[in-house]
């Protein structure tokens, strides 16, 4: 039984002032979690408590899906991941250090090379396959930001597991395997989520599913049809078009554009000086960016922004994309900031990728290469071409579905879980296959697949907690019942304690509140703070006989006699 006479804990009154999000909030003040440096937190004994409760619950279900639990370090040597590229791939979210002999260290962000290796160690023939192992371990990313507590942290707890398959066919059942597992797991855990398409990124592979946690103030964002249920990342929303069936339009035209820095000012001018009426779609911005160092213009509707993250989500080989900078414009003495347009742009020396919604044959409003002037009837196919499209504007609520066209929503949520067909790439890197029925040799394929096993405390305390304090579901819970001896009188104590055992009995966990310099009022904030999923007063009516009973969540209250308390207790628990 926890006493909080002695338990290391310490609630706070006051939000600490770092707090962005409900979870950090909610987790320091009812002492679950402490802060050790930006993104480094420490965890007091009730969020250590909880952790290994919602650790406990993703193992007994790797364990039953037939996964078989491995270990590695954290700190790994460099030869590996030199040999996937992503020594350098991982770029400066990577910790390296030297030992003091100077080779070459990192802590583990992830393990997909220790994975491959153990398995190229272990086994050579298809007779060992398919296999499934799976580790419970600290992660390290050097995040330029870390925010919201232990969402996004730089040192974090993950459950990564890997699959090793002879073909795609038995990848596609370890895949699934996986899959349910992690719909299995997420219900137990009582989180609610959707399972969105999503795109593989710094992991490789082809087919990739997020695990989203809907939370108003969740860092990923992603986009839902009601209609056909269609759920994708708004990196992987793919952007529904209709080839262009318009008439031919005239030759290029250009015309004076002083004094219009942006689009609003730049459709407002032409529709006066032509006396139409068009809108910010019929223009085209050309939006300059680097991509690993390749100048680049990138095309969408003047409607739409340009999301980065999507251009360098879905440009094949891209690893870094930027903006345009004033020392790029230097470089290109040929680009005329504001007024850019795509028909010049291999002459100007760049590489140009336009958004699905520039469809070949349509004609737009475009900056002419020319200060103060733009051009219209610009053509795609006839006055321009491309290098290739890519999903780049900004995704809106009330696009279309891919699926069905019914407008999408987008929400935000948080990201529980990830899971890749990560296929031959690690493999072939480091060198694992197997004999096949035939004594051929044939590189395995793998499938990776992660749960944000310290994320998801944030992610339950977001979607279960309430204006009072955490609310916890029972199998997370640190404890199943919060006992509270309400009063002076050693009676009360006395009755408490025993009723606290008498739970414990019975196979109830009891966080039993035995301070005796707390006030009743300060014990209640308290008990609501912290978020056991039942509460039991022992107070001035046991003086009659009775002990109060609430459940946190719903904040019913109920009279138990005190004579009958421990079982009816236990009843209404086990319900």
């Amino acid at each position: 039984m926890l006493r909080m006479s002695t338990l290391l804990l310490r609630t706070l009154r006051d939000d600490p002032a770092d707090a962005e999000v409900a979870s950090h909030r909610l987790l320091v003040r009812a002492g679950y979690v402490r802060r050790v440096a930006a993104g480094v937190y420490s965890w007091l004994p009730l969020g250590y408590i909880t952790f290994r409760n919602i650790e406990r619950v993703v193992r007994e279900e790797m364990d039953a899906a037939g996964f078989q639990e491995v270990h590695f370090p954290s700190l790994l040597p460099r030869e590996p991941y030199e040999a996937t590229n992503r020594w350098s791939e991982y770029g400066p979210d990577l910790f390296r250090l030297k030992d003091r002999k100077g080779n070459d260290y990192l802590l583990g962000p992830t393990h997909e090379e220790m994975f491959t290796l153990m398995v190229k160690g272990e086994f050579s023939s298809y007779k060992d396959l398919p296999l499934s192992i799976y580790q419970i371990q600290t992660k390290f990313r050097d995040e330029p930001r870390p925010r919201s507590g232990i969402i996004r942290g730089r040192e974090f707890v993950m459950k990564d597991s890997y699959s090793f398959d002879l073909d795609d066919a038995g990848l596609e059942v370890s895949y699934q395997k996986h899959r349910d597992a992690y719909v299995k797991t997420f219900n137990r855990l009582h989180l609610n989520f959707n399972i969105v398409s999503a795109m593989s990124g710094a992991m490789g592979g082809s087919k990739s599913e997020e695990f989203l946690a809907p939370c108003p103030t969740g860092e990923d964002t992603y986009v839902l049809c009601n209609k056909c249920g269609f759920a994708a990342n708004v990196e992987a929303m793919v952007t529904a078009t209709q080839p262009y069936t318009g008439s031919a339009p005239a030759a290029m035209e250009i015309f004076d554009s002083p004094n219009t820095p942006t689009i609003d000012s730049l459709v407002d001018l032409y529709n006066k000086k032509f006396g139409e009426s068009v809108s910010a779609s019929a223009t085209l911005k050309n939006v300059l960016v680097m991509v690993d160092d390749v100048a680049t213009a990138i095309l969408v509707p003047g409607d739409r922004e340009v999301d980065l993250k999507r251009v360098g989500a879905n440009l094949p080989g891209a690893k870094d994309v930027r903006l345009f900078e004033d020392e790029d414009f230097q470089n290109f003495p040929g680009l005329v900031k504001g007024y850019v347009g795509p028909q010049d742009a291999k002459k100007l020396g760049l590489k140009v990728y336009a958004d699905p919604r520039v469809v070949i044959g349509s004609h737009w409003i475009t900056g002419a290469n020319a200060k103060d002037k733009h051009i219209r009837f610009v053509t795609h196919g006839r006055d321009f071409s491309v290098d290739g499209f890519v999903e780049a504007a900004e995704v809106k609520a009330g696009d279309a579905c891919p699926e069905c066209s019914t407008p999408v929503v987008i929400d935000r949520a948080i990201e529980i879980g990830h899971i890749f067909q990560l296929g031959r790439k690690y493999a072939e890197a480091l060198g694992l296959s197997v004999l096949d029925q035939n004594g051929k040799s044939q590189v395995v394929t793998m499938g990776s697949y992660g749960i944000g096993v310290s994320r998801a405390v944030a992610a339950i305390a977001e979607q279960t907690h309430d204006e009072i304090g955490l609310n916890w579901p029972q199998e997370i819970a640190p404890a199943d019942i919060h006992l509270v001896a309400a009063g002076k009188e050693d009676e009360l104590y006395n009755f408490a304690d025993k009723l606290g055992k008498d739970l414990e009995t019975k196979g109830l966990r009891v966080l039993f509140d035995d301070r005796r310099d707390a006030s009743p009022g300060v014990k209640f904030k308290d008990a609501e703070l912290i978020g056991i999923p039942f509460i039991v007063i022992v107070g001035k009516s046991l003086a009659d006989g009775k002990v109060e009973f609430r459940v946190r969540k719903s904040g019913d209250k109920s009279e138990l006699s005190a004579n009958n308390a421990a079982e009816e207790i236990f009843a209404a628990v086990r319900k």
